[in-house]
């Protein structure tokens, strides 16, 4: 079994503005976790599966991102799941919040790979600290980023699926939006 998980992976760009967050957060706080994967908006949580259905997944996949639409994505400053995540907000517009139920609704009947839809509200974020930073050194971590600034938008052009490698995320598979050409 391997663990899964698919995203809105954002733009090079973008990842290596928000790379020297989550490095400064491992070197003030110890914070690791948010290192392990590339800025990214996650559409369907971790789930485990067999490798066999891979190509299963990658053929519904491109089958779902064939019917979505580019979207814009905006960024609205830093927020938290006190005590525990600290995360760029993301907006959480009419188009985002369909594409979260359209991918829902997708794989919902696809019950084969294992991934649970979650029922909590959507809240779109990009993760720069995660489980590994300690409630107490929260504080400091949200007074370093709180009131700092970070608004920007991007078109969403496509959809990635990550495996974990045993250390760390790596885009598996990512097909563009109302394509059916993967690139691997």
């Amino acid at each position: 079994m391997h663990i899964y998980y698919a995203a809105l992976v954002l733009p090079p760009e973008l990842d290596a503005r928000i790379l020297p967050m989550k490095q400064w957060m491992r070197e003030q706080h110890g914070c690791k976790v948010g290192l392990k994967s590339p800025a990214h908006i996650t559409l369907l949580p971790p789930f485990w599966m067999n490798p066999s259905l891979e190509e299963d997944l990658r053929t519904d996949m491109n089958s779902f991102a064939a019917t979505q639409p580019s979207l814009e994505i905006c960024t609205s400053g830093f927020s938290a799941f006190r005590p525990r995540t600290l995360f760029i907000d993301v907006v959480a517009d009419e188009a985002l919040k369909a594409l979260k139920s359209s991918c829902d609704n997708w794989f919902r009947p696809r019950d084969q790979y294992g991934i649970k839809i979650e029922s909590r509200p959507f809240h779109p974020h990009i993760t720069i600290a995660t489980r590994d930073l300690h409630k107490a050194a929260f504080a400091a971590a949200w007074a370093h980023f709180g009131q700092q600034s970070f608004h920007e938008c991007w078109t969403a052009t496509d959809i990635s699926i990550l495996k974990h490698n045993g250390q760390g995320w790596d885009v598996w598979h990512r097909v563009a939006f109302g394509s059916v050409d993967a690139r691997r």
